[in-house]
């Protein structure tokens, strides 16, 4: 699955999402993790009012199934959320790398449902009910 990192410094989450200058943006399983892109964003990014400014951002996270951010606004996290992106808020400023192993770590074993259903993100749902039944 892929996750995204509000970033200031490309080893941080440290960043408002709508104020950001990079989302750093991982391929992560329980086998490891690699890194996939940088999403770069220029111009006024603080809070000024204009929602139309989170569109790329929006766009960028899409296929993403978490993303990491210092902070959030209500409304970027509701466009996010409806984008099927679960969003997790760091309480201060923590390395994506340990994130990312910390992430790893729970892949391997057993996930919550939030990040089982995160998981999911982008696979087709298959529900065999002969196989349910013959369980039963």
């Amino acid at each position: 699955m892929k996750v995204a990192f509000a970033t200031e410094d490309l080893k941080h989450v440290d960043a408002h999402f709508g104020w950001a200058k990079n989302l750093a943006v991982y391929d992560v399983a329980p086998e490891g993790h690699r890194f996939v892109e940088v999403v770069q964003f220029e111009g006024d990014l603080k809070e000024d009012g204009d929602e139309d400014k989170l569109a790329p951002k929006i766009e960028a996270v899409r296929d993403c199934a978490i993303l990491y951010v210092a902070a959030i606004g209500g409304s970027g996290a509701a466009r996010v959320v409806a984008a099927g992106v679960h969003p997790v808020k760091v309480s201060k400023p923590e390395e994506i790398a340990e994130l990312l192993d910390k992430l790893v770590a729970v892949l391997k074993g057993t996930p919550p449902p939030w990040l089982r259903k995160a998981m999911l993100k982008g696979k087709e749902r298959v529900l065999d009910f002969e196989e349910e039944a013959a369980d039963a």
